[in-house]
Order: C-alpha cells, then structure tokens, then sequence
C-alpha cells in the first residue's frame, strides 16, 4: 500500500512537472489568439482572429521575423468578413509576425482598403499592436490597439488535467482509508 501510494506522488510530481515545464526540443506549431479593441473611429468594437506559424525558424535572439514562407497563417474577422493572410496585399512578403529575444512583439498586417495591424504604418517590417482603419487608397488613422495571447499546448492542458484528476482521487482515497 505504501509503495502503491509513493508511486502515485511521484508519478503526479512527473506528469505535473512536464505538463508546467514542457518545452520542446523539436518544432512545434505555435498557435495565439488576438483581440484588436478599436476604441474610435467610426466601427468601434472588439474584432477577433488568430495566427500561427512553425517556431523552428526561431533562434530567440535579436530580431526575427516569420512569414507565411515559414508556415504563418491568420484569420480575422473584421466587419463580418474573414480575412486570411491571402488577403495581404503583399502577401508574397507579408504577413509577417516579429520576435525580439524570442518575445512576440506583434503582427504586420495589411488588407488593402480595410486596416493595418502594425507597429506604425512607416515600418511595416516591425510587427506591432496598434489597428489602423483605412479611408481610401492613402489615408490612415490609428483606431485602436491589438492583444495577443498564446493558445496553451493541447499536451499542457492535458498534463494539468490528468494531474489533477489523479490528486483528487489520491485524496478521496486517502479519506475513504482514513474512514475505516
């Protein structure tokens, strides 16, 4: 019984410690949500998408960008219509997405005649987290600012959970024994 219940500590410590701690070696699809709140303007909201791209291009030094040649995909759903990185009007060079050290610094994105996720309109290479509308072919305004929040890996979430289900039942054993 007693070895029964040290194996099952030590296997919630292993499977708690990679679910936590679980960075992986090898490639892995990197997946984030992003909110643009457009406090101004005249199409005031919250407007959603998402974006994901393969990390083995990274090396979280200085600054990097990944496009869609590096796997980048993006959705947005702005006004009731879904824009993909397609969409870009450069999508040959963009969408892109930039790192400095390895932190996310935002998405560069342009659909021509609608907005601009960005750092500034004049450094379109530096992804960002201001919204720009677009009022015809030339004119900009800043109407809002974007957030970014990573997707937790299914494994993550999947380690955290059997974790926990396994320290219920250890518990509600252990009372049950306690009982008798």
């Amino acid at each position: 019984m007693r070895l029964a219940k040290g194996l099952g500590i030590a296997t919630i410590a292993a499977i708690s410690v990679v679910a936590v701690e679980f960075k992986p070696t090898q490639a892995a699809i990197v997946n984030y949500r992003f909110t643009v709140d457009a406090t101004s303007g005249d199409n005031r909201g919250q407007y959603f998408g998402s974006f994901r791209y393969d990390d083995s291009f990274l090396t979280g030094l200085g600054l990097e960008t990944l496009g869609v040649e590096n796997g980048l995909r993006v959705t947005f759903n702005y006004l009731g219509n879904t824009y993909t990185e397609a969409d870009d009007i450069d999508f040959d060079l963009f969408p892109i997405v930039t790192f400095e050290n390895g932190q996310l610094q935002g998405l560069s994105y342009f659909v021509a005649d609608q907005f601009i996720i960005g750092s500034d309109v004049n450094t379109p290479e530096i992804g960002g987290n201001r919204f720009y509308t677009i009022n015809g072919s030339v004119f900009t305004t800043e109407v809002g600012t974007v957030s970014y929040s990573q997707v937790p890996e299914p494994l993550a979430v999947s380690g955290t959970a059997i974790a926990a289900t396994i320290g219920l039942f250890m518990k509600r054993k252990k009372k049950a024994t306690v009982a008798s």
